[in-house]
């Protein structure tokens, strides 16, 4: 699968029961995708001292990696409500750096890059306009496949879609 590194495919109970480490707080998204462009998914959990508070899926049956990672973030910010104060932890370093770093400099500039197009230009305006309602949630990078409960979890929400 692409960006793929674990190659079994776990359920959510199977996490649960294999993974402890990693935050016990916090809103955990991801997505998957088999082939590039191809069928994919995408899964957030919302977390609270290892509760899950929320969690939603989605699939795509024409997608790519890339679009569900950020469908995964539109999603959590929109369960989350404005004045939520944690942490959204995503396992891709593209979609963290979009957000946090440059969709900023790509708005004032009539959203452009000097780089040539933005892709998923939709995706991208939709989730920087919801971080930016929510001024006191933090988006952070996860490593992915590393053993964190509620990534490893996510992980398992986007690739539901493959058991369907």
């Amino acid at each position: 699968m692409a960006g793929r590194i674990q190659t079994e495919l776990l359920t959510r109970e199977e996490v649960l029961a294999r993974y402890t480490r990693g935050p016990k707080t916090g809103v955990f998204t991801d997505g998957s995708c088999e082939g590039n462009p191809g069928p994919g998914g995408w899964g957030m959990v919302w977390v609270d001292d290892d509760r899950i508070v929320a969690e939603k899926t989605g699939q795509d049956g024409d997608t790519t990696n890339n679009r569900m990672e950020l469908s995964a973030l539109i999603a959590a910010f929109e369960t989350l409500p404005e004045d939520a104060e944690v942490t959204v932890y995503s396992d891709s370093q593209l979609c963290v750096k979009t957000v946090n770093e440059w969709a900023a400099g790509w708005e004032k500039r009539g959203w452009r890059r000097s780089k040539g197009p933005i892709a998923n230009l939709e995706l991208v305006k939709k989730l920087y306009h919801l971080a930016g309602t929510h001024p006191r949630v933090t988006l952070r990078w996860i490593k992915a496949h590393d053993g964190s409960r509620w990534n490893e979890y996510a992980d398992a929400l986007a690739s539901a879609y493959l058991f369907d």
